[in-house]
């Protein structure tokens, strides 16, 4: 490693150490107290990265390396482990789970690379290929992984037309559920139908979570212009009806760029 990272690195441990002994706020913190805050920096660096903000990229990395180090120094203080335990227990296993780059094993691409992997963390003690998916994720990537995971080990549709039948089949439950007025029932029909579109976007090499996202920005983005039209002319949505704000949602999906 250049010496300057490793000098780098060694200063930054240290501030991250002396914080947690003289700053208040820091000081208070545990690896409960400081989960949400991982996860607002997370969304930050990704939304630096959907923006292609280099710049503020690099803060956010920053910050999600101050909560890896923070966490690891409070576990030091239990003797539970220190950072060092962290780098070298992460770089075994990436050593382990790479036998075509820090060993013999040959692959034939990526997909073979993928079902080794999942193969060795099985060996590795777990259960089930779908053990070590967080419940906390959002439920659509939760949904896509799981299917990533299972069609990896050969549980998976032969061809893409059948991926979409079985979402017309959930949509024909939904309507039988909806039909016959069950709620409980209509939500779980719901859950399948959204399944097994998760599903086919995978089969369109789609990430349905970013599709989402992209969909609710594009959907917010437009009704800002609806309201910014209306209040050029002094009217508020709540005084407009429906047809006029659908008219200028309209226009606005014709205009450039929408």
């Amino acid at each position: 490693m250049n010496q300057s990272v490793t000098d780098e690195f060694r200063a930054y441990v240290e501030v991250v150490r002396r914080l947690r002994k003289e700053c208040p706020w820091d000081r208070e913190q545990t690896h409960a107290s400081l989960k949400y805050h991982l996860l607002e920096e997370a969304y930050e660096a990704l939304e630096a990265i959907d923006h292609g903000d280099i710049p503020h990229l690099r803060e956010e990395l920053g910050d999600l390396l101050l909560h890896v180090t923070l966490h690891a120094v409070i576990a030091e203080e239990s003797d539970a482990f220190d950072l060092a335990d962290v780098l070298r227990w992460n770089r075994n296993k990436l050593v382990r789970r790479h036998p075509h780059v820090f060993g013999e094993a040959t692959f034939a691409g990526t997909d073979e690379v993928k079902r080794n992997w999942e193969r060795t963390k099985m060996s590795e003690g777990r259960r089930s290929v779908t053990d070590g998916l967080p419940a906390a994720l959002p439920a659509l990537l939760r949904a896509h992984r799981l299917q990533e995971k299972v069609s990896k080990v050969g549980f998976d549709w032969n061809r893409k037309e059948d991926v979409w039948s079985k979402v017309e089949e959930e949509l024909r439950e939904l309507h039988e559920a909806e039909n016959e007025g069950n709620s409980s029932q209509i939500e779980e029909e719901f859950g399948d139908v959204l399944f097994s579109l998760v599903n086919y976007a995978r089969y369109l090499s789609v990430q349905p979570e970013e599709a989402l996202r992209r969909s609710v920005e594009k959907f917010s983005d437009r009704f800002r212009v609806v309201e910014d039209t209306l209040r050029e002319q002094g009217r508020s949505p709540e005084q407009a009806s429906l047809e006029e704000m659908d008219r200028i949602w309209e226009s606005t999906k014709r205009a450039p760029g929408a």
